[in-house]
């Protein structure tokens, strides 16, 4: 029997009620193995009002019971690891060991909200005036939505929703229908660490369901991450709606690496960065620019690491890239390939052809290597999300720098060097929102906040860290003054002397 993905709110399963629903299929067999409701209008609406009805208690409890609620949940999610990290390679396809890290960056950000009082301290300031003191607060919004990708089904709705709850909110989430079971997971991993119904909930969908949470009066605020294209028409549609907005888009990320680089380092990162999780995360590196003479070296060694690679099952321990999520996908993937020759790239490994014997109907795909790709290749201007790495060649230190910041994509880059001036350089003529230096992913820690530039974030604000906590409440400034006890009324006899 297919197993059926339903919806959660108000700390329950809710069976779907639209009748529509989606396929999710085993990327690695290419069976269908599971169907997802699809939320109509109607159901999206009561989630949101569910949601809304739990805010005005969780709204209003203290820091206390938040905290010792996701100190709970953070030890069951610990406990459940595996159970989740299972859940994410039947349905996306990315290897056990990447689906657990997976939820342990997820982890850092349930540790970051579990010391939310320190966030929401607010200030004071004592007498601005005479007996006036103003004192700056910080309060949830109500209801907040979160629109995820299928390419990190645990890690990215926790990079939202402990954070929001956190601050007092409640929280709606419409994770991507190609993976949803462990969102699911999670919500009853929430109720059985005593969160209170309704401030949690999930619905799956399609257009319909992101198009109602744009649009409903009730959610106060948008996170979103995925595609360029469509963050943008997030960003653009929820902010017509009078709505606050975080959009993290597309990213096409380069490695620079100068000519004293150590180049063996310099290869293992790249083929960690590019095809690592199939190279399907924003933050791969798929565009090497290399500087100098260096160029052919580091392409030979970069050919003789990722040959080793061994793509399977991501529930075959020995595995180490999985097929990608769905045939449509693999599909353009290839396409990028296929006409890279005719575009001037020179074709250093083809992965078009690759099949894994016992899964032949998987969506499987090799690993690609593209030399001296031109930047009017397809290649290099769109984002390919799966196993490409395209190498491009500078004569100079300028000539790459400029390059890379000629993209329309700022999300991550990464330079390797063993100059401090050149890396000190970079770091700050770079347009990027996060940049790694000998670091081929820098994926900022919990505490510090994720996001890019130009057409990679549509908003003001970064996810998570002091951006997340800021993003989630709005400020208040109280301003007060109070009489002093000897100007009571006569006849008062409060005890303090009239010596003034």
């Amino acid at each position: 029997m297919t197993k059926i993905v339903n919806h959660w709110i108000g700390g329950k399963t809710v069976e779907g009620a639209s009748g529509n629903y989606g396929p999710v299929t085993d990327p690695a067999t290419g069976a269908v193995t599971t169907k997802v409701a699809f939320a109509s209008v109607d159901e999206v609406d009561a989630a949101v009002r569910t949601a809304k009805e739990a805010f005005v208690t969780w709204g209003q409890s203290s820091l206390a019971q938040r905290t010792t609620i996701l100190f709970k949940f953070r030890a069951l999610l610990d406990a459940n690891r595996d159970a989740i990290a299972e859940l994410i390679t039947a349905e996306h396809g990315k290897v056990h060991s990447d689906a657990l890290g997976e939820v342990a960056r997820g982890l850092e950000i349930v540790d970051l909200a579990c010391g939310i009082n320190v966030q929401l301290k607010g200030e004071l300031s004592t007498q601005v005036a005479s007996r006036v003191d103003v004192a700056a607060i910080r309060q949830p919004l109500g209801v907040v939505a979160g629109i995820t990708p299928f390419n990190f089904p645990a890690m990215v709705p926790m990079w939202m929703f402990p954070l929001a709850i956190a601050c007092g909110n409640t929280f709606v989430l419409k994770p991507s229908e190609k993976d949803p079971s462990a969102s699911i997971k999670i919500a009853e991993l929430l109720a059985e660490a005593g969160l209170p119904d309704g401030v949690f909930n999930v619905v799956h969908g399609d257009k319909v369901a992101v198009d109602r949470l744009l649009e409903h009066p009730d959610v106060k605020a948008v996170s979103f991450v995925g595609s360029t294209p469509i963050a943008r028409y997030i960003h653009t549609t929820a902010s017509a709606n009078g709505k606050r907005v975080q959009a993290l888009g597309g990213a096409k990320n380069h490695m620079l690496v100068l000519p004293d680089a150590d180049l063996d380092a310099a290869a293992d990162a790249a083929v960690s960065a590019a095809y690592g999780s199939a190279g399907e995360r924003c933050m791969a590196i798929s565009a090497v620019v290399a500087v100098g003479a260096i160029g052919d070296e580091l392409v030979e060694k970069i050919r003789e690491r990722a040959e080793k690679i061994k793509i399977g099952p991501g529930n075959d321990p020995t595995s180490e890239m999985g097929p990608l999520i769905t045939k449509v996908h693999r599909d353009k993937v290839a396409s990028y390939v296929e006409g890279a020759a005719a575009e001037g790239c020179e074709v250093v490994l083809d992965g078009t052809g690759y099949t894994v014997d016992g899964f032949e109907d998987g969506h499987w795909i090799g690993i690609s290597l593209l030399d001296k790709v031109p930047t009017s290749a397809k290649a290099y201007q769109d984002e390919i999300f799966g196993p490409v790495l395209c190498v491009l060649r500078a004569d100079t230190y300028e000539e790459g720098v400029a390059l890379i910041n000629s993209s329309p994509f700022g999300n991550g880059t990464a330079i390797f060097t063993r100059d401090g001036g050149a890396a000190r350089r970079f770091q700050l003529e770079i347009e990027a929102g996060m940049v790694g230096v000998n670091v081929p992913i820098p994926v900022p820690v919990g505490y510090h906040s994720f996001g890019g530039w130009k057409d990679s974030l549509f908003g003001d604000h970064h996810i998570y860290g002091n951006d997340g906590t800021h993003f989630y409440t709005r400020g208040k400034v109280v301003t007060t003054r109070w009489p002093d006890p000897s100007e009571a009324p006569t006849g008062v006899d409060l005890g303090f002397p009239r010596n003034h």
